[in-house]
């Protein structure tokens, strides 16, 4: 084993996994300050909104969402992003996914990505994520809103599945600061496992 970090192909690729409003981009925040490039799947969508010359808007995120993975399949946000985290590799960066959400993606990422891929499931209770939801800025949440989206990420993309496979779980009922705590002793835990 050598100690030269000359290729970082053996770096872990870390995804953060959760229902809405559990944390995952303030987790994010936390892994962009510790040296990791984030690849957001949600920007394939944005980028094919804007691509269409659509307005940015929930329904038209929906639209093109609903129909990129009829396209491309389950899977289809991770196949349309794994040019990036490729690329990104490639050059010797750290890279993190924000938006990993169905079964079909995880399966994709494992078979091309090996066990260099590592989860983090972000956990927050349903009331607390109900009240962060509701307070958000952009595009808020009611409750009934909320578990809409539960029941539909679970039932249709398989949402619980890589949450269920993750190999770190972290529970983020505190604030923020308590979130940045864990999610950075969560990778380098992880970091240090794939030094092994």
């Amino acid at each position: 084993m050598s100690a030269s970090h000359s290729s970082t192909n053996d770096a872990p690729v870390i995804a953060l996994v959760g229902l809405a409003g559990s944390g995952k981009s303030e987790a994010g925040k936390v892994l962009q300050a510790m040296g990791y490039t984030v690849v957001y799947f949600g920007g394939a969508v944005l980028e094919e909104v804007r691509r269409r010359g659509l307005e940015v808007n929930a329904d038209n995120e929906r639209l093109v969402r609903e129909d990129l993975r009829q396209q491309h399949g389950m899977a289809a946000m991770a196949l349309l992003k794994l040019p990036d985290i490729e690329r990104l590799r490639a050059q010797g960066a750290k890279v993190a996914i924000d938006g990993l959400y169905s079964f079909a993606e995880f399966e994709l990422l494992r078979g091309r990505l090996g066990h260099r891929l590592k989860l983090i499931a972000i956990h927050t209770p349903r009331q607390l994520r109900y009240q962060r939801l509701a307070a958000r800025p952009v595009r808020p949440l009611t409750p009934e809103q909320v578990d809409q989206r539960d029941y539909f990420e679970i039932k249709n993309l398989d949402k619980g599945g890589p949450i269920a496979m993750a190999d770190v779980h972290v529970v983020n009922a505190d604030d923020a600061e308590a979130l940045h705590r864990r999610v950075e002793q969560a990778v380098a835990a992880i970091e240090e496992s794939s030094q092994d």
